[in-house]
């Protein structure tokens, strides 16, 4: 670890720097040589670095929603090349090149990040050898060796002897417990942070090779934590468990606010925006606009959870524009069939009531609004010669009606003609 750890050490000296500047503030509040002032330069560390990578976040962001936008293609290729695995993976990756869009980048903050922490391990590691490092004197170096976090020292280890410890001046009991809280803390945070992305923020109805390569990884860095933890310095711990709290707490407000569509975050999200909107007459915030014009500018390609929302403002009597916006509408209530195609509320032809077979034998009385005759509207009804009503046939007499026999039905007979001989 120290072999890796020095690989960065191009960045050892600006991080140690950083420190010691936060170490002058909060040692002028809590005291120069205590835990609090040396644990809080860590956290304000920690926090710093995050803020600067919030450009690379929203990257992040970005290229996840690209990932998105593949998800027709990407459902395409599955059902194509469901038998062979293998061609589905050779298809998606050359999706991927063609779209320039890149699975993993959310690994991204992850690699960012990975110099200052290995930058920061280097200078605790320093510390606990009783070495200057970066900007650190020996003022400052016994002063970082002095403070105690909940009774552990700053660069004490959970795999350090009773002997090492001793000299820092704490128990191994007391270093042990609290890295083994730390530890814990910090891979629990990892592993809900990863299983709330794979339980809320996941488009269901499209599976990926990625998917379940996102699975695993939410069982395998926690352990990877709990194991490479031991060996990290109580202030290593400090920095990483901060990192892990931020990114969860950075992910909630996403899955929050901006969640994937197709997941469950997105129906429980246009669930909340449906109330909000139909409440308020109208969408207030930028973020609900830009949400609401992507799902208009869909149309057919909308999933279920979009063509809800969309019929939710529409029996509100509401309608979303193509620019974000939500009107009043003046027409009909507007629904969104299965296929994502809109219908106009016009009122449908209502078909007359179906008659009994008694009532149209008899003539009786029609419903209101029902059409009367068949004839036009404009012969009087009497004007009928008997004649025809008499040839009429009867109604329900179906095939019967035909002669028989070279018999006429219902008028004289035909005399039959003499045979000749």
């Amino acid at each position: 670890m120290d072999t890796i750890a020095s690989l960065f050490s191009f960045i050892t000296t600006p991080v140690s720097w950083v420190i010691v500047q936060f170490h002058k503030v909060y040692g002028a509040l809590f005291g120069p040589d205590t835990g609090w002032a040396w644990g809080l330069s860590i956290v304000s560390l920690v926090i710093l670095i995050r803020i600067c990578l919030i450009p690379l976040f929203v990257k992040q962001i970005k290229a996840t929603r690209a990932m998105q936008t593949l998800q027709p293609e990407m459902k395409k290729i599955q059902e194509r090349y469901k038998n062979d695995k293998q061609r589905q993976s050779e298809e998606m990756m050359k999706l991927y090149k063609e779209t320039g869009t890149n699975p993993l980048s959310s690994c991204l903050p992850i690699l960012a990040q990975s110099p200052f922490f290995f930058a920061l391990y280097h200078v605790l590691n320093s510390i606990a050898q009783n070495e200057k490092v970066g900007v650190i004197n020996d003022r400052l170096l016994e002063s970082a060796q002095q403070a105690h976090i909940f009774g552990a020292p700053l660069a004490a280890k959970f795999t350090d002897s009773a002997s090492k410890v001793e000299e820092l001046g704490s128990s191994i009991t007391d270093v042990r417990i609290v890295t083994a809280v730390m530890i814990i803390l910090m891979s629990a945070s990892q592993f809900y942070t990863q299983r709330q992305l794979m339980t809320k923020n996941v488009d269901t109805t499209v599976k990926t090779p990625f998917m379940q390569q996102q699975k695993m990884l939410m069982y395998i860095f926690p352990i990877m934590f709990a194991v490479f933890g031991i060996n990290f310095p109580v202030g290593v711990l400090v920095y990483w468990l901060t990192t892990n709290v931020w990114t969860m707490g950075q992910q909630m407000y996403v899955i929050h606010n901006n969640p994937t569509p197709g997941s469950k975050a997105q129906a429980a999200y246009l669930e909340r925006l449906t109330k909000h909107v139909t409440h308020h007459g109208k969408a207030r915030r930028r973020s609900e606009r830009a949400i609401i014009k992507a799902i208009v500018a869909k149309g057919r390609d909308r999933n279920d959870y979009e063509r809800k929302f969309i019929n939710g403002l529409s029996k509100a009597g509401l309608a979303a524009q193509s620019d974000g916006s939500v009107v009043k509408s003046e027409g009909a209530v507007a629904t969104v069939t299965e296929d994502g195609t809109p219908t106009t509320g016009a009122a449908k032809r209502q078909q007359p009531k179906r008659q009994t077979k008694a009532q149209r034998q008899s003539g009786g009385p029609k419903a209101a609004g029902e059409p009367t005759s068949l004839q036009k509207s404009d012969e009087p009804q009497d004007a009928k010669p008997d004649a025809a009503k008499k040839a009429a046939p009867k109604p329900g007499s179906g095939g019967r009606s035909k002669a028989q026999s070279g018999q006429r039905k219902g008028g004289p007979q035909r005399p039959k003609s003499p045979s000749k001989k």
